[in-house]
């Protein structure tokens, strides 16, 4: 679980464990973060007409750099 969530998070990933967190605090801090991360980048939510339409777990707090890459990549599409 831990290497599947590290491939959608990396950077969230390796930050938490060269601050010393175990590997199973590492996944309980990311695990939903990756899994709508994903979701994201995967294109779910590219037709989405509005705000209002969006699932109830299609949001997660995350950072500046994590909205980037997800922009990033619905501009390439």
């Amino acid at each position: 679980h831990c290497l599947a969530v590290r491939a959608v998070c990396q950077r969230e990933i390796d930050c938490d464990r060269g601050n010393g967190y175990s590997w199973k605090i590492t996944l309980l801090r990311n695990y939903w973060k990756s899994k709508v991360k994903q979701e994201w980048l995967s294109g779910k939510y590219s037709s989405i007409p509005s705000q209002f339409s969006l699932p109830e777990k299609s949001m997660y707090p995350m950072d500046v750099h994590t909205w980037g890459e997800i922009l990033e990549v619905e501009l390439e599409r």
